[in-house]
C-alpha cells in the first residue's frame, strides 16, 4: 500500500481527503505537533525520517490580515517550509500535490476566467506566497501537481471543521436574523469540497503540471448569496431583508477570480456548476431533499 503524507492534517480540505483515502492507501497527517512550519529546519528533519510515496501539502498561513502583518512569520511557513518539502520530494522521487489558489490572479484588471497558463499577477503577500511556490515547484521537480482551488465549500461535521464560505455565512445570516452584506464587485468560484475529496484518488494520478479545482459560476457574490438563501427556502422578503447588497466593497477595482477548469475537466475531473454544488451540499447534510 502507497503511503501519503498530508501536511495540515487536522485542517478541513485535508480532514476530507484523509477520510475518502482511509481505505486504499497509508495516510499520515503531518500537524503542529510534529513539525512547526515556522520553522523549516524542523520541517526537514521530520520529513527526513519518513517514507512516502506522496505529500499533499495543504499546510499555510492562508488568512490575508495575516500574511500582511506578520510578513516574516508566513513567509517562513508558506515558502521556505513549501521549498524545503519540494526539495524532500525531488530526492525521494516522490509526487507532491501542492495547494495553490485563485488569489494568484487577483492583480489581474482583465476578465476571467483564467487558464492554468495565463500569468500570474497577486497583490497581496498570501498571494505571492503562492506565486513564488509555483515558481519553485515548476523549477526544480519532475513529478508535481499544483492545484489551484477556487473558494472551496462545505459545513461542519463531527471531527471536520468548515473553513469559512458563502453557505455559512448566508446560513448565519438568516437563522441568527443578522443583516450581512455581500459584494457585488466579485465574481469566483464557489466548489464543495467533498466533490474535491470523492475524486481525489483519480486527482493523484493526473499527469505532472497545474490544474484549476473550481466549479463553474456566473454570478457575483451577492447573488450567489441570494441563491443560496432560495435554496434554504427562504421566502424573498426574507431574503431582502438579511442578504444585502455591498456596492462599496472593491469598487474601485472588481474582482474576477475565476479559473477555467476546462483541463481537469478533460482528464475526466468534474466540478460542476455553483447551482449544483450548493445543492450537493445542501443534501448532504440534510437541507434540501
Amino acid at each position: 500500500m502507497k503511503r501519503i503524507i498530508i501536511t495540515g492534517g487536522n485542517g478541513f480540505i485535508a480532514s476530507l481527503v484523509k477520510e475518502s483515502l482511509k481505505n486504499t492507501m497509508d495516510v499520515v497527517a503531518m500537524t503542529r505537533k510534529d513539525a512547526d512550519f515556522a520553522d523549516p529546519d524542523a520541517v526537514r528533519a521530520w520529513f527526513e525520517k519518513q517514507e512516502f510515496d506522496y505529500v499533499f501539502h495543504t499546510a499555510a498561513m492562508a488568512q490575508t490580515a495575516d500574511c500582511e502583518n506578520y510578513p516574516e512569520l508566513t513567509y517562513r511557513v508558506n515558502v521556505e517550509s513549501t521549498k524545503v518539502i519540494a526539495d524532500i520530494c525531488q530526492e525521494r522521487h516522490a509526487r507532491l500535490l501542492f495547494i495553490s489558489t485563485e488569489q494568484c490572479f487577483n492583480a489581474k484588471t482583465c476578465a476571467g476566467p483564467f487558464k492554468e497558463e495565463d500569468s500570474l499577477c497577486s497583490i497581496t503577500k498570501y498571494g505571492q506566497h503562492k506565486v513564488e511556490c509555483e515558481n519553485y515547484i515548476t523549477s526544480h521537480l519532475e513529478d508535481y501537481l499544483i492545484l489551484r482551488f477556487s473558494w472551496m465549500l462545505g459545513m461542519n461535521r463531527p471531527g471536520i471543521k468548515a473553513s469559512p464560505n458563502i453557505i455559512r455565512n448566508v446560513m448565519h445570516a438568516l437563522f441568527y436574523q443578522q443583516p450581512t452584506k455581500f459584494t457585488v464587485n466579485e465574481i469566483r468560484g464557489m466548489t464543495y469540497a467533498q466533490k474535491l475529496a470523492d475524486q481525489f484518488a483519480n486527482i493523484m494520478e493526473l499527469a505532472s503540471g497545474i490544474y484549476h479545482i473550481s466549479d463553474t459560476n456566473t454570478h457575483n457574490t451577492y447573488e450567489s448569496a441570494k441563491i443560496v438563501a432560495r435554496k434554504l427556502g427562504f421566502d424573498e422578503e426574507t431574503i431582502d431583508r438579511y442578504i444585502l447588497p455591498d456596492h462599496e466593497r472593491y469598487k474601485e477595482r472588481f474582482r474576477d477570480y475565476r479559473l477555467d477548469h476546462q483541463k481537469i475537466e478533460e482528464a475526466g475531473i468534474h466540478f460542476g456548476t455553483f447551482e449544483e454544488n450548493v445543492d450537493a451540499c445542501l443534501k448532504d447534510f440534510g437541507w434540501l431533499k
